[in-house]
């Protein structure tokens, strides 16, 4: 089957009065054709979110920078953005391949031709399992999942019955923990998956898979505590599956885009002596990261760490733009932004500055909050004294960008903070 070109058909794709936040002006015109005439933010409609295309190349250059001297391939995941056009610049930037989160997700990939996939989930859709065994036929698609139970393999098994396959499935043995999200609960669990894949015909033993961002949410010495312990599991796991592991290169993969840096202190894949691995990080939020979760939690951000050098800690390359619609009470205004824009799963927006329109010069919104979001509304709340004129625009920092990215189609992408010239339009594929 004939890949699709993403470029091409990301240039050519025909703008109309359903994308929203697009000037009027743009209906009618292909993604070129408007990027061709110079649009700037200020004539966007909003509500509406923008990149900072100087703060993506930025933060997708820190973190491949970090991850090359750290010893560790980077598989960013994808399902954080679905934009193929940030997962060519992530690895154009070295990156080692694209993680992603469902078995559909892996076929959109496929469908724009990207060849070195990471399924970190199991597969035990039928459809889904014929389908990645075609694409094996493939011989420059790379690809690998997990499994957590003998039930799984099982189930895996049952559904390539018949099927043709060019080469077995990589499967990596996903370790969980307890309370924690999938994954064998424990190291001999995980064992007697290994050894139910080492005798399958269709099925590869591969490596080690875990998540540790599912086991803690701040920084507190007992939240890093689990996390080293857990990934301390994850590289025992590995070593011991020495004598089940055939001469093909496996791979031992964490981290988040949260604890990455503990991950890269307890596998040492600088030291580590395990042959044939190849250690993958999978952190995704960096390419933006955020003025929210991700800032208080990343372990390449300034708030956190003072000493960090700003050329090696990443920067917000997202915000929001939202436009007052009420000021019922002195010190609330209504937005025109809510839960069908912005996120709101891992902290609400951060308000950061007010303006008389886009583009025009912004004021601090100091001591501000947004302390509640419905539909299509935000409430900010101020502590007095700042005009909220009705039409006035609010810039937003945004937590969590995962869900922010799926619910906007097309997000333009401006030059810079200080050059609000528009140029991209990045779409997404969810």
């Amino acid at each position: 089957m004939a890949k699709r070109d993403w470029l091409v058909e990301q240039a050519e794709y025909l703008l109309s009065g359903v994308d929203k936040g697009l000037p009027a002006r743009a209906a009618g015109l292909t993604v070129r054709e408007f990027l061709a005439s110079g649009p700037r933010l200020a004539e966007f409609w909003t509500p509406v979110i923008a990149l900072e295309d100087s703060a993506v190349r930025h933060n997708i250059s820190v973190m491949a920078d970090w991850c090359s001297a750290k010893g560790f391939s980077l598989a960013p995941h994808g399902k954080t953005t679905m934009a193929p056009a940030l997962w060519q610049r992530q690895l154009d930037a070295g990156a080692w391949g694209i993680t992603l989160a469902t078995v559909g997700q892996i076929r959109t990939a496929r469908d724009f031709g990207f060849e070195s996939l990471l399924l970190a989930n199991s597969a035990t859709d039928p459809r889904g399992l014929r389908y990645l065994a075609e694409q094996l036929h493939d011989p420059g698609f790379r690809f690998s999942c997990w499994a957590d139970s003998i039930a799984t393999i099982e189930a895996m098994e049952q559904a390539l019955a018949g099927a043709t396959l060019a080469r077995p499935i990589d499967i990596c043995v996903e370790l969980g923990a307890p309370g924690g999200r999938s994954g064998a609960r424990s190291i001999g669990e995980a064992r007697a998956v290994a050894e139910r894949l080492h005798g399958s015909s269709v099925l590869r033993l591969a490596g080690v898979s875990g998540y540790e961002g599912a086991l803690a949410h701040d920084r507190s010495e007992a939240s890093l505590r689990a996390v080293r312990d857990y990934l301390s599991s994850m590289l025992e796991l590995h070593v011991s599956l020495q004598d089940l592991y055939d001469d093909g290169e496996v791979i031992l993969t964490a981290g988040g885009s949260a604890f990455f840096d503990l991950v890269a202190e307890v596998f040492d894949p600088v030291r580590q002596a395990v042959p044939r691995t190849r250690y993958v990080l999978r952190a995704g939020a960096y390419v933006t990261h955020d003025d929210g979760f991700y800032r208080g939690i990343s372990p390449l951000d300034r708030s956190r760490d003072a000493a960090l050098a700003a050329e090696n800690s990443l920067r917000p390359a997202m915000r929001a733009y939202s436009r007052i619609v009420s000021h019922p009470e002195p010190s609330l205004a209504l937005l025109d932004a809510g839960k069908r824009d912005l996120p709101y799963d891992e902290g609400l927006p951060e308000p950061l500055s007010i303006a008389r329109d886009l583009g025009a010069e912004p004021t601090p919104l100091n001591g501000s909050s947004i302390s509640a979001m419905n539909d299509q509304h935000g409430f900010l709340r101020t502590p007095g004294g700042v005009p909220l004129d009705p039409g006035s625009v609010v810039t937003l920092g945004i937590s969590h960008p995962c869900t922010t990215f799926d619910k906007w189609r097309l997000i333009p992408m401006i030059a810079s903070d200080a050059d609000d010239l528009v140029v991209d339009l990045v779409r997404t594929y969810f």
